[in-house]
């Protein structure tokens, strides 16, 4: 007996030793010997059990029992599983391999596995991002990223924001740019984020994913996911640092030097109207654009520290970016600072904290683009003794059509600004079991800006009025809450993920300003102006608040399916009107594990398809109310008069969203994915104008239709096996879109500036006089005649006969993407990114400036470019009638003379870098040390003509609804060469 009882002793001790838990550390490197951060690894049996490994590659974690099996996965590289067995430590080799289906994604509220996505979402990983332009805005890590998403940068003076929009344009007077979420806080707009705090951004394309966000999601959604700490008990300690210059970058304009103005002059058909001018006046050549740019200064510092214990993890970081613009004169400043804290209370509760803050300054004492591309080179801004002419006083040669030296009011007038911007959260969520959890989200955000104008008494601009003083100031509220209930169950075969949640917004803005006139020269305080020049403020206000329900299921990782409901209100409508119901569903099929399919060359497939419903609403905060002006006053009484006329019918625009997608992994090292899909939106928001004899300027209705439809495709490539030392991956997206508008109120055309909204067309439709080109017996201007009855053509060389048409050009490209390249050899790296665009055209309107055939002899005129030629008697094959001073014939008029292939390639960045090795930076006690050189911006291939047909544009895009974009006074995205050291600690 005693036997027995001793036996059964030992026996349950050894059960009691193998089954222990056990603690594992270990390294993990690539083929190559680099060692990786951030590899996943976790317990398979239990996959809440899981770590990343530190910048040295390193990992520990406390396992079940010497029996666990470890699940090791990176993106872009095979997935691997070890059995622990009597192993401590491990050193493990993880090898290139495609995007693995287990990789954890953001989708919006809740995280997938990829395999169970069942809607259009990518994802772009901090590695990706990495590869991106220098910039304090992540709206431009997106540029040629992902397929379908438009990033367009309208200008480049530092600190501007681009404009983003996910397949295409959806609506004709609504809001058409994308939304924002970071850490699952809506945005009001492109949120002021330091780019080096993201861990990952997702693109939400379709209804089925952005209909989890209602009416906010209509044109598509990019949900930013702020760094968190992964790896436990371990800190670490990074620095950034990088420093360069910005340049002026002109691509193919280029104004004329003063030999070839006087060329030019000499030209003129009509000699005898040029009055005569001293010869050495007309031997001048000044350099007006080599004058007003720079090589600007940029430096950008980011430091981080992110760690982990056992109930705490915490990431904090701060930046100081600072850029001089290419155009003289412009300063621009950016600190920012986040923390990020997850603390569990207790077993069940997590708190989770978080701040970000941004500050930023701008001094503005630009030079003028305009002058600098209008003023003559025979014009000299200054005197022999040095000192600034001014050519409206005193006796002072000046030929410029505008008698004016912008440098003489630079000397004195200058404008700052600043704003101070934090949002902060305060969240926390109940694990009641392992299946429900309670999330609470809740957000304030504040912003606060100030601007200050002076004009100094002793300049042009200020000597009417003795000077001028301005101050204005803003201020921005909004608040964020989220209350939701999550349920997750797996079993069996079988997985469930759902959640039923609340949501309010609400927004709150103000702004002041007021004009002074009469100033004490140097002063900076509103108080002390003679007299007030002028006054004004504003204050906007709306609300959103919701109810949701979205639910997803996946059996046997074969099958997934989802469904989601929405119910939205929003203040800018009226009361009977005020919420609108939107739903989703969509299903996913992982046919490679189907038993029935036994391809080995195929590592994954997958069919998925969606149909979603989403909501827009327009742009007024107060579409449905009568709205009234009180700007006037009469016998110092104030007065009013009629604005807009309410409607209280007015309603949701709605988009009906259809997509197919299918996704294929081959060979273990080449992945795509193609998409279909078609974007019905109707019930479209307009703002119908009523004639003036009606009071009213007009009211908003439902009352069109547009149509979207495209083809996005993706490919990626490891080149190269992943047992060569030399590794080259390839990523390439493409994306073509079509839109055209399906209906209008009364099927009546809407004028838009240059473009027309007429149906069965494209939105951004042209409109103008036909361009036919120039007569070869005289050099006259020609255009098209339309007999309205016959529909006849004929040419005139007058330019009021010449008809108003359609010309068959847009401004919407016929495809777009981006091509990504990365080499890595030992230490050594280079990445390069490319992002092109097609078929879509701009007009060029600094042309009717720049290349007026005489009409303004005396601004500065651009060097025809090649391929062109002016008409003259020896050359009558020409593309540009002929030169007549003071000319009067109109062929500057707008016409589509002036319409470019706006067509571009650009090589966004390239960078070239060195890792110091592991063994070397252990010696100088580092975790890693990086040195690169890059470069933004540095080569593109475009036939336009201006500055920048990306500007353009995006300018016509966003800020002008006529779709006439700026190409006088253009500020093109600048070239920018860096150099950089990345330190870990």
């Amino acid at each position: 007996m005693k036997k027995f009882l001793l036996f059964t002793w030992l026996f349950l001790l050894i059960g009691q030793f193998a089954y222990a838990q056990v603690d594992v550390f270990g390294q993990i490197m690539d083929a190559k010997g680099v060692l990786l951060p951030g590899v996943s690894v976790s317990e398979k049996s239990d996959p809440n059990n899981a770590v990343s490994t530190d910048a040295s590659g390193v990992f520990r974690i406390r396992l079940s029992n010497e029996q666990s099996i470890l699940a090791i996965y990176s993106l872009g590289f095979e997935r691997q599983e070890i059995v622990v067995g009597a192993a401590r430590k491990l050193t493990i080799t993880l090898y290139a391999g495609e995007a693995h289906l287990d990789e954890v994604i953001v989708t919006g509220y809740t995280t997938q596995k990829r395999s169970e996505i069942t809607a259009s979402i990518t994802t772009i990983s901090s590695e990706e991002l990495l590869n991106a332009p220098a910039s304090h805005s992540a709206a431009n890590l997106l540029q040629g990223k992902a397929a379908g998403v438009d990033v367009m940068t309208q200008t480049g003076r530092p600190g501007s924001i681009p404009t983003v929009r996910i397949r295409g344009r959806s609506s004709i007077s609504s809001q058409t740019e994308a939304l924002w979420v970071v850490d699952g806080v809506i945005a009001s707009s492109i949120p002021d984020i330091n780019p080096n705090d993201i861990e990952s951004m997702s693109i939400l394309k379709d209804g089925a994913a952005t209909s989890q966000y209602g009416s906010r999601g209509v044109n598509g959604v990019v949900v930013v996911t702020t760094k968190r700490a992964k790896q436990l008990d371990t800190g670490q300690l990074t620095a950034n640092l990088s420093m360069g210059s910005s340049h002026f970058n002109p691509d193919n304009f280029r104004v004329m030097t003063g030999e070839e103005l006087k060329t030019m002059f000499t030209q003129f058909t009509n000699q005898e109207a040029i009055p005569p001018t001293p010869e050495s006046v007309l031997n001048g050549d000044f350099d007006w654009f080599k004058n007003g740019t720079q090589a600007g200064r940029l430096n950008n510092f980011n430091t981080s520290y992110i760690g982990k214990s056992e109930r705490a993890s915490i990431f904090t970081s701060a930046s100081y970016y600072k850029e001089e613009g290419s155009v003289k004169g412009f300063k621009y400043d950016r600190f920012s600072g986040r923390l990020n804290v997850d603390y569990a209370l207790t077993d069940r509760l997590l708190f989770k904290p978080k701040i970000n803050m941004t500050y930023t300054e701008s001094d503005q004492r630009e030079h003028s683009i305009y002058q600098m591309y209008l003023n003559l080179p025979w014009d000299s801004p200054y005197a022999d003794d040095g000192s600034v002419l001014n050519p409206r006083r005193g006796n002072v040669t000046w030929l410029g059509r505008d008698y004016s030296n912008y440098l003489f009011d630079l000397q004195y007038n200058y404008s700052t600004s600043n704003t101070f911007n934090i949002q902060s959260n305060i969240d926390f969520e109940y694990k009641f079991n392992d299946q429900f959890t309670f999330a609470s989200s809740n957000n304030l955000s504040y912003l606060n800006g100030e601007g200050l104008t002076y004009i100094d008494p002793k300049s042009d601009a200020g000597l009417a009025e003795n000077g001028l003083l301005g101050n204005n100031a803003h201020r921005q509220t909004s608040r964020f809450s989220n209350q939701m209930l999550r349920y997750k169950n797996n079993f069996d075969k079988h997985a469930i993920q759902a959640f039923v949640a609340y949501e309010y917004t609400d927004y709150n803005s103000k702004s002041l300003s007021a004009l002074g006139k009469g100033i004490v020269p140097g002063s900076q305080i509103l108080d002390i102006t003679s007299a007030p020049q002028s006054i004004g403020g504003t204050r906007n206000e709306y609300a959103f608040q919701s109810g949701m329900l979205q639910a997803e299921y996946s059996y046997d990782d074969r099958y997934s399916f989802q469904g989601s409901i929405r119910r939205d209100g929003s203040s800018r409508f009226g009361t009977n009107k005020r919420y609108g119901t939107f739903f989703a569903i969509s299903g996913a099929w992982n046919i490679q594990n189907e038993a029935f399919f036994d391809v080995n060359a195929i590592n994954f497939l997958r069919l998925r398809s969606s149909y979603g419903q989403v909501g827009n609403v327009p742009n007024s905060f107060y579409a449905s109310h009568s709205l009234f002006s009180l700007h006037a006053q009469y016998a110092s009484a104030p007065g009013g008069g009629m604005s807009q006329l309410g409607n209280s019918a007015v309603s949701w625009e709605t988009s009906k969203n259809t997509n197919i997608g299918l996704e294929i992994g081959f060979l273990k090292r080449f992945d795509s994915t193609i998409e279909l899909y078609n974007n019905n939106t109707d019930g479209l928001l307009q703002f119908v104008s009523l004639p003036s004899t009606a009071g009213w300027s007009g009211y908003w209705e439902n009352v069109g239709a547009v149509r979207n439809r495209g083809l996005e495709a993706s490919l990626g490539a490891s080149l190269l096996p992943s047992t060569y030392a030399f590794q080259w991956r390839l990523d390439f997206n493409i994306a073509f879109n079509r839109n055209k508008i399906s209906a209008l109120y009364k099927d009546q055309d809407i004028p838009a500036g240059n473009m027309r909204r007429s149906v069965g067309r494209d939105i951004d439709s042209y409109f103008m006089r036909k361009w036919v080109g120039v007569n070869p017996e005289n050099g006259d201007p020609l255009w098209e005649k339309v007999d309205p009855a016959t529909g006849e053509i004929e040419v005139t060389n007058n330019y009021n006969q010449a008809t108003l048409q359609f010309v068959n050009k847009t401004a919407t490209p016929k495809y777009q993407g981006g091509l990504s390249s990365a080499m890595s050899y030992k230490n050594f790296y280079l990445n390069a990114m490319f992002a092109f665009t097609k078929g879509a055209w701009a007009y060029n309107s600094g042309r009717q400036l720049f290349d007026a055939d005489g009409a303004y002899p005396y601004y500065n005129q651009m060097a025809l470019i090649n391929g062109w030629s002016r008409w003259t008697p020896e050359n009558t094959d020409a593309t540009h009638p002929r030169l007549i001073y003071n000319s009067q014939n109109a062929s500057n008029g707008v016409s589509s003379r002036y319409l470019e292939d706006a067509s571009l390639l650009r090589l966004r960045t390239l960078s070239l870098g060195y890792r110091l090795p592991q063994s070397l930076a252990k010696k100088l006690s580092l975790s890693g040390l990086d040195l690169y050189i890059s470069g933004d911006n540095l080569w593109s291939v475009t036939k336009f003509s201006g500055l920048d047909p990306e500007g353009v544009l995006a300018v016509s895009a966003s800020r002008n609804p006529d779709g006439d974009g700026d190409a006088t006074a253009q500020y093109p995205t600048p070239k920018r060469i860096l150099f950089g050291v990345n330190i870990s600690f």
